[in-house]
């Protein structure tokens, strides 16, 4: 049994992992965006295709498998509903700016038709392996995945984590350990905390009043699949949601999860703020949420694309921007969050705004990512999913506390043994 590591190992981006034995298994099959697409290094043969999550990074080139073969992939319903939604604005896209991906719509029509829908704890036999998912508390239907090999001599447990987040957020329950002999686990902030949950939402939601109440536009970039759902709940928990517009992929991604509701908690207030909410859906609406005293939620979360920008660039004096997920570098938000400028039409602009960063990581930070490894209780731990910095520090400190640990790169194998 061995692991090969084709993406996300040593970086964030392109997740991609193959799990060999007699049969073998592919976790997860991403994209990296930069500034070029970057795919998994190859193409491999797979017995079944397992799917954490819908967000790109993991799930952005799993149509291409379906170029040369038609294995079946395992995932929840909230999975493969977001995933299309995902992968469809991914040719949108392409077919607009004309640049090349690796599926067309056929692939992804193949994609969909072998996607196997699994509730939670809810087990697949296939061949020597049961493979069960468990909730991740990342996103609407995002999973933990256990591998069990089930053999007269030695029975051995994989767990792949996926992206995952052990303390609640307000629509998902936090992801509790699942017991295994190999652990392979994210290391997105394996070497920081998030801050207090309770008192980030405070200071979110009275900065959020306190720049609507005074004439301004609170604009918050957000990621369409997960985040948007969440501020939108909680913005119609804090009664601030008659003065809400949600602008962009929001609204697909939105009437998916709710269409999934026992994939998520507090459901009723999700539907609520859907219902109650001011729905972005031509230009005469983008006018209006402009007038004031508004809070505006729209892709793209790090300002690369989406409506964002015809928003930045006509907010008033009052107005904040309301980074609320972590911006990549090189990314537009990075760039206003560090420097106050952004490039508009390539001309270099100074945005003179009050900008403002709100941690609402769907990731586990330091302390829950060493928790999750001391409860799963691993022969075997495997460090990915983070920077080179984070696998790393993650692998060393887990190494002290007497772990067996790896900080693999991409195109590394580890031997897993009989």
């Amino acid at each position: 049994m061995k692991l090969s590591f084709l993406g996300g190992a040593h970086e964030v981006g392109r997740s991609a992992i193959l799990l060999e034995d007699k049969r073998s298994l592919l976790f997860d099959y991403g994209v990296k965006i930069d500034d070029v697409i970057e795919y998994p290094i190859s193409t491999p043969k797979a017995d079944a295709f397992i799917l954490s999550h819908a967000h790109l990074d993991h799930s952005g080139s799993s149509p291409s498998l379906y170029n040369e073969m038609s294995l079946p992939t395992i995932g929840t319903s909230p999975t493969l509903g977001l995933s299309e939604l995902l992968l469809n604005d991914t040719i949108k896209i392409s077919r607009k700016e004309h640049t090349k991906i690796n599926f067309h719509k056929r692939q992804l029509e193949k994609f969909s038709k072998r996607f196997m829908q699994v509730g939670y704890k809810k087990p697949v036999h296939l061949g020597e392996f049961d493979i069960e998912l468990y909730d991740a508390g990342h996103i609407a239907g995002s999973a933990i995945t256990l591998v069990e090999r089930v053999k007269a001599k030695n029975n051995k447990r994989i767990v792949y984590t996926g992206d995952f987040k052990m303390s609640p957020q307000f629509l998902h329950e936090g992801a509790k350990p699942v017991r295994s002999d190999v652990l392979i686990i994210e290391s997105t902030y394996a070497t920081r905390e998030h801050p207090d949950r309770n008192k980030l939402v405070h200071d979110f939601i009275e900065g959020v009043r306190e720049v609507t109440d005074n004439g301004g536009i609170a604009l918050v970039p957000a990621f369409a699949v997960g985040r948007s759902q969440e501020l939108l709940a909680l913005l119609y928990e804090h009664g601030l949601i008659e003065r809400t517009y949600i602008d962009g992929m929001a609204r697909e991604a939105t009437e998916i999860v709710l269409s999934n509701r026992g994939f998520i908690r507090n459901a009723d207030a999700l539907a609520k703020a859907a219902n109650e909410c001011n729905w972005v859906k031509d230009i005469a609406d983008r006018r209006e949420a402009l007038q004031g005293g508004s809070i505006v939620v729209t892709t793209a979360g790090m300002l690369n694309g989406g409506p964002v920008m015809h928003y930045i660039t006509r907010l008033n004096k009052e107005s904040k921007v309301f980074l609320t997920g972590y911006q990549v570098e090189g990314t537009k938000g990075r760039r206003l969050m560090d420097t106050g400028k952004i490039y508009v039409d390539e001309v270099d602009k100074e945005f003179h705004l009050q900008v403002g960063f709100y941690d609402f990581s769907a990731h586990s930070g330091m302390s829950d990512l060493y928790k999750f490894v001391r409860e799963s209780a691993p022969n075997t731990v495997v460090c990915v999913h983070g920077s080179p910095e984070n696998t790393e520090a993650f692998a060393d400190g887990l190494k002290g506390e007497g772990f067996e640990a790896y900080a693999p790169k991409v195109g590394d194998t580890i031997d897993l043994g009989e």
